[in-house]
């Protein structure tokens, strides 16, 4: 699993950068960010993702330098620079708790100065008692100096964020939310500030002043972005976790003594020191020591693993008994852990296919709402009732502020950085981001049989020794040809014939025939070894009613051909792993049509199909016929996934429309696959399916909830009800509903932190 996240697949010919982007608010500035990028010369494509605040640029190779992405960006109204998916998070986290403090002291500092606002001009209107109160002791025209400064206090001081970023992005000719914000006020407030100094331009009856509303607007707006960033801080737990496997310092021994080093100046070759209960800083090997080390983190297996002198340790797992010294083999961005931590940051950064909706609509949206609200002001100019120019203020501004391209922006990756982090924190890790999506469509799921549903570790259990030879020379003979193989079956051979204290002839010619088995020469003799097909037309009839027998009890039966003659035949069995069953289960209750993809023979594929609950079954299937095979499951247009572990499984992974790599298996299976299981467990294909469809359900509700508020509650704030019942929604409310909206989104997508099986 060691090359398993280096890089995304699916850049053919180009070379990927991802940048982190900060000032962005609402959809339209994932828009803009995105068109930003793609303008640069040499930007094959961009994508931008407003809950990681990063950018996934793919450029042609030797084009379109950091500084002109930066620049590009920059030119925008925002920020950018490269992201290091292996520096300390330490400093984006405290990035994020400074914008966290900065926006609720603006926060309360804006309530401290609109609290005195919405008392003086609300409370005169709905408390007769605070409207005495004022006539007779300020007065109205004192009141409404005391509004003007309190609530120019609040947009040029909290509020002056908004006018900051609206404005400019308005003159660029892409408004975002924050240019929504800042018309509505300031619309408001200029009203307000004509009606306070200069009535007599007014029509009778419209001086009326609408301070409360501006300083509300901008307090409520502040309200809904400081609990949306508390939220969004809970997002990455998942990530947080796994930085927190790393230690922060390790004992390495320099200049003749053991020192300890930051994580950081680990270097390769470096000799380091674990004591109990201590983490194991980077990979490597153990040289001296001996103990028990917890790989739960990487495995799932909850029982601590031996490791003695040449066994490797992986950095974030925890020694639990005795203390060893191992040499350092990969540092930094080549350890597994942060490979892992790389992958998760980019699933969570992934655009799934169904944001391709999303995009297309807020491209236009905030254009839209800003139309929406001047044909607002212009029908009630035209149609409205006395006073017109007050109603026509009132909606239009009310139309600006409840539209929420917020939630629109923070609908689907929300829900999927949260989503693909508790994947990661039960054992699943996808490499491609639309994997997400693409795993919630499954309907078949195709296992590969050794490795993934059995243990993969076979144990001899019959050796049948045809007349006229010795059965512990046929043994040591056999033991000999398969010590040169790496085939599990095998390696349960020379077990076997090692646990009988047999010696082991030397052997020359050795030749593997893939799906076949293996020859080579033993003093002398020609050895043959393998599956049935590969003695077509030889007489193995004397095995028959041996090999029927063995095969029902699911065990699969090899034969060994001495010089021409049969000799032996030898039954290996893969004992089924614990959790299969239970798995096989949970899939089926899904409604998941279950396969199982096999070298064996059908008699043997079958007993092993029965005892764990299969139905469908392919046996007898060579390395290169796994792919017609999923191709016949696939009959019908049926989205299918292969489970495999093993090298001959690449190309089963890659053509399937969902490769899961078990991540015990080999870097090749791995690296062809679009989902990684951490560890052996079958029951990790049933969650990683139950996981996707739980983010693909959070991710509907979300943007129903997104879109359904802002067509509904778009038209009331125009007046849309008006004709028909007399109700008007205040841009107070509007303002109170918008920022509640985009809370909303991201506490849905938050109760996928709590998702179990």
């Amino acid at each position: 699993m060691v090359s398993l996240i280096e890089d995304r697949a699916g850049n053919p010919g180009g070379e990927s950068i991802t940048l982190a982007v900060e000032g962005m608010t609402c959809a339209s500035c994932v828009r803009h960010v995105e068109k930003a990028l793609t303008g640069v010369p040499g930007v094959l494509s961009a994508s931008v993702n407003l809950a990681t605040e990063r950018a996934e640029v793919t450029r042609a190779p030797g084009a379109a330098s950091n500084e002109e992405l930066e620049a590009a960006v920059e030119a925008a109204g925002y920020a950018a620079r490269p992201f290091d998916f292996v520096a300390p998070r330490e400093e984006f986290s405290a990035r994020r708790d400074v914008e966290l403090t900065h926006l609720t002291r603006a926060l309360l500092l804006a309530a401290a100065l609109t609290l005195p606002v919405f008392l003086l001009e609300m409370g005169s209107h709905f408390v007769p008692a605070i409207h005495d109160f004022v006539m007779d002791t300020i007065g109205m025209r004192q009141s409404r100096y005391l509004q003007f400064v309190l609530t120019t206090l609040v947009l040029a001081g909290p509020g002056l964020r908004f006018y900051r970023a609206g404005i400019p992005a308005m003159l660029h000719g892409a408004p975002n939310m924050n240019s929504l914000v800042a018309v509505g006020t300031l619309a408001a407030w200029v009203y307000s500030v004509v009606a306070t100094f200069a009535p007599g331009v007014l029509p009778a009856g419209t001086a009326n002043v609408y301070y409360e509303a501006a300083a509300v607007i901008v307090t409520l707006v502040l309200a809904g972005r400081t609990m949306e960033a508390r939220a969004r801080g809970r997002t990455s737990d998942a990530i947080k976790h796994l930085v927190g496997l790393q230690p922060k310092t390790a004992s390495v021994m320099r200049d003749g003594k053991m020192t300890d080093v930051p994580l950081a100046e680990i270097r390769i070759g470096d000799r380091i020191h674990v004591r109990p209960g201590e983490k194991v800083a980077v990979d490597g090997v153990v040289e001296q020591g001996q103990s028990f080390v917890d790989e739960s983190m990487m495995s799932g297996e909850p029982m601590p693993v031996e490791k003695a002198a040449g066994d490797p340790v992986t950095g974030g797992t925890v020694n639990r008994t005795g203390a060893f010294t191992f040499r350092a083999e990969k540092v930094g961005s080549d350890t597994l852990l942060a490979q892992i931590i790389r992958m998760v940051e980019q699933a969570q950064g992934a655009k799934l296919p169904i944001q391709s909706l999303v995009d297309t609509i807020t491209a236009w949206f905030v254009p839209a709402v800003m139309g929406i609200a001047a044909l607002t002001v212009l029908v009630w100019l035209v149609f409205g009732p006395d006073p017109a120019l007050t109603f026509a203020l009132v909606n239009g501004v009310a139309v600006l502020i409840i539209a929420c391209p917020c939630a629109m922006g923070l609908a689907t990756p929300t829900s999927i950085m949260v989503g693909s982090g508790r994947a990661a924190e039960l054992g699943v890790l996808f490499r491609k981001g639309d994997a997400l999506q693409a795993l919630s469509d499954v309907e078949v799921v195709a296992f590969d049989k050794t490795g993934t549903l059995t243990e993969g570790k076979p144990i001899l259990t019959d050796l049948i020794v045809a007349a006229g030879f010795d059965r512990a020379a046929v043994l040591s003979c056999v033991a000999a040809v398969e010590a040169s193989s790496k085939h599990p079956v095998a390696q349960a051979i020379v077990a076997a014939a090692r646990a009988e204290d047999l010696a082991l002839p030397s052997v020359s010619g050795f030749e593997a025939l893939p799906g076949y088995g293996v020859k080579a020469r033993v003093d002398g003799q020609v050895i043959e070894i393998g599956a049935d097909r590969m003695f077509v037309g030889r007489d193995l009839a004397g095995f028959a009613a041996d090999a029927a027998r063995l095969a029902d009890r699911g065990r699969t039966p090899l034969y060994v051909v001495v010089d021409g003659t049969p000799a032996a035949m030898i039954a290996v069995a893969d004992p089924v792993k614990p959790t299969t069953a239970a798995a096989i289960a949970t899939l089926r209750e899904r409604g998941v049509t279950i396969a199982m993809i096999s070298g064996d023979n059908r008699r043997t594929a079958e007993a092993i199909a029965r005892e764990i609950g299969i139905d469908h079954v392919v046996a007898e299937v060579l390395p290169d016929g796994k792919v017609a095979a999923l191709d016949k499951l696939r009959a019908g247009g049926k989205a299918i996934a292969f489970v495999g572990d093993g090298i001959n499984d690449a190309p089963a992974l890659a053509a399937a429309d969902i490769g899961i790599a078990i991540g015990t298996g080999t870097d090749i299976a791995i690296e062809s696959a679009d989902v990684v299981l951490m560890g052996g467990d079958p029951s990790l294909v049933a969650k990683a399916i139950g996981l996707s469809a739980a983010t693909m359900r959070n991710i509907k509700q979300n943007l129903f909830w997104a879109f359904a508020y802002n067509a509904v509650l778009i038209p009331v704030a125009a007046g849309a009800l008006y004709p028909a019942y007399g109700v008007l929604l205040s841009p107070v409310f509007a303002a109170g509903a918008m920022a509640l909206s985009s809370v909303f989104v991201v506490g849905n997508a938050l109760r996928l932190r709590r998702w179990r099986e």
